[in-house]
Formats: structure tokens, sequence, C-alpha cells
């Protein structure tokens, strides 16, 4: 007998969403996390984007094979839209090819194409 997908409509899909990515588990030294979520405390005004970021950048070293440390530090310093950058860079590694994240840069118009449109 097959199957039918139903999605219940008493739950959001954005929720199933999210506890799949609260669900993620490592076991982790406790300084190399106190580091990481220091230095995100430091950066973020909340708690809340601190320990996201976190997690976020464990998952990115897991992924990658790199030491959390070693990637910490590459983000360490920066300020504005190169952390930015760097952070979208890193998490678009974990990411589905059509959920990416951009960096919000203002595109310039090719100067020949914007003389000729006509209001």
């Amino acid at each position: 007998m097959g199957t039918v997908n139903y999605s219940d409509p008493k739950t959001d899909t954005s929720v199933k969403i999210f506890d799949r990515f609260y669900g993620y588990e490592v076991n982790v030294p406790v300084d190399a996390y106190d580091a990481v979520l220091s230095y995100f405390q430091s950066v973020f005004g909340t708690g809340e984007a601190a320990g996201n970021f976190t997690v976020t950048l464990f998952r990115v070293a897991e992924l990658s094979g790199t030491p959390v440390l070693t990637v910490l530090q590459q983000i360490q310093g920066q300020t504005g839209p190169d952390l930015t950058a760097s952070l979208s860079y890193y998490i678009n590694a974990t990411r589905s090819n059509s959920t990416l994240l951009g960096i919000n840069v203002a595109t310039q118009p090719n100067f020949y194409v914007a003389h000729n449109i006509r209001n």
C-alpha cells in the first residue's frame, strides 16, 4: 500500500524546518565553544544571534573538515560588509544551491543601456 504525503495544516511548515535546524547535535570542546560564542557575543547585539551563528560556525567547520578555531581566526577582526561577505561564504557552503545567501550590493546598470531607456 502506498503512502500519502500529508501535511498537517495545524503545523506551520517553517516550524518543521526550524525544528530540523535546531535538532543538530555534535560534541565540541568547551574551550572552542566558549571562544566562538564569546566572539559572536561581542559582534552581535543579542545572545540569540550569537548562539545561532556559533552553531552555524560549528556546522561549517564540521562539513568543511576545518577546525572551528581556524575558521574563527579567518573571520576575526572583520567588520561590516567584510564580515557579512565572509559569513555568507561559509554559510553557503552548508546550504542548497537554491537557498544561497547573497550580499546586498547595488547593481550598476550598463551605461549605454541605461542611457537609451526613456521614461
